[in-house]
């Protein structure tokens, strides 16, 4: 107990109850001042809300400052874990995810979910099913005293992965469900939200480690980050969910009803890749966190390309931000599995 205590924060630990806060301020806000989300839609390029953007901009930037690109060398020490992360991340949790969402939204709660909403739930699912974590798997990974040296080679390479296939497999998801696809717009969020910070982050990171060294940048530049990080969060929920008032109340138990597959889903791709490690007889600390970044979902991106190719269907962004609402409980109940599970695998390395 010790032990979480100092890998997760006050914030992480309660994130799902910041979420809720933010819902309720945002829909207050909505409700009761209705000209501030309007004055701020106002400001967009090329259907990207530019407030929204910047912000969630913030959240990804000091993200983006914890990947060491140059663990990628290091791929070929222990490659079956990664050869578990990237298929279960890659070929198997979009679709998945494209499944599981699609039974859910239009077989089983036909009749409860309009399909002009169902269509934007599963549009909202599959960019969640397309973002493998980032950020929060370090978090994980620790709590289950995972191999952080591993963990960030997991990180760095998927991030490498996003930049080629998360534009490709999202779109190609996105037709098979009929949904209309701005392949332009689809492009240009993913260079605004991953691309553009990749590149300042890894910059930045060089610059700085070359001039100070790498304990002074993980023991002092980094933490300066983390308040601007959970600022950034909250501003966004907030903004968001004041931008789709109308929507959520007018459906207040939708927000249950996406949560249902996203929650399915999450335990489904744990399994996968948990008992695939198991089988291939990795060690528990690869294992765990190789189970769980798959599990685990870049919900930052999801969100931010939900609001730039789907600026008027805000059911979209909706279904990503239920993602932020369910992924620390369903998460933490999968780290304890984990750790209850240590003894069917190699101790740590």
């Amino acid at each position: 107990m010790q032990e979480e205590t100092k890998a997760i924060s006050f914030f992480e630990t309660y994130l799902t109850v910041f979420v809720l806060l933010c819902m309720g301020i945002g829909i207050l806000i909505g409700n009761y001042l209705p000209s501030i989300p309007t004055f701020l839609n106002q400001f967009e390029v090329y259907n990207v809300n530019l407030p929204i953007g910047l912000l969630i901009w913030i959240m990804i930037y000091p993200m983006m400052l914890k990947i060491d690109f140059t663990s990628v060398k290091n791929v070929g020490k222990n490659p079956k874990g990664l050869y578990i992360t990237w298929i279960v991340n890659w070929l198997i949790k979009p679709f998945t995810m494209f499944l599981i969402a699609s039974l859910f939204f239009f077989v089983i709660f036909d009749g409860i979910i309009a399909d002009a909403l169902a269509q934007d739930y599963l549009a909202g699912a599959v960019l969640l099913g397309a973002a493998p974590c980032t950020a929060m798997v370090f978090v994980w990974s620790s709590l289950t005293r995972g191999n952080p040296a591993y963990t960030l080679v997991q990180v760095a390479t998927n991030d490498l992965i996003i930049l080629v296939l998360f534009v490709p497999i999202v779109g190609l998801l996105l037709g098979i469900g009929g949904i209309s696809v701005p392949w332009g717009t689809l492009f240009l969020s993913v260079v605004l939200f991953v691309v553009v910070p990749l590149i300042a982050a890894s910059l930045t990171r060089y610059f700085y480690i070359k001039n100070h060294g790498l304990y002074q940048y993980n023991m002092t530049f980094i933490p300066k980050f983390k308040l601007i990080t959970i600022v950034g969060l909250l501003l966004t929920l907030i903004l968001i969910f004041s931008l789709q008032t109308d929507l959520i109340l007018s459906n207040p138990l939708h927000i249950v009803l996406i949560s249902i597959p996203l929650i399915i889903q999450t335990f489904f791709i744990f399994f996968i890749g948990y008992g695939a490690a198991r089988l291939v007889g990795l060690k528990h600390d690869v294992a765990g966190p190789a189970g769980m970044i798959g599990a685990s979902n870049f919900f930052e991106l999801a969100v931010a390309v939900a609001i730039a190719i789907f600026p008027l269907n805000p059911g979209v962004a909706l279904a990503t931000i239920v993602g932020v609402l369910v992924e620390v409980p369903v998460m933490l109940m999968i780290v304890k599995i984990v750790n209850k599970t240590k003894h069917l695998f190699q101790p740590a390395g």
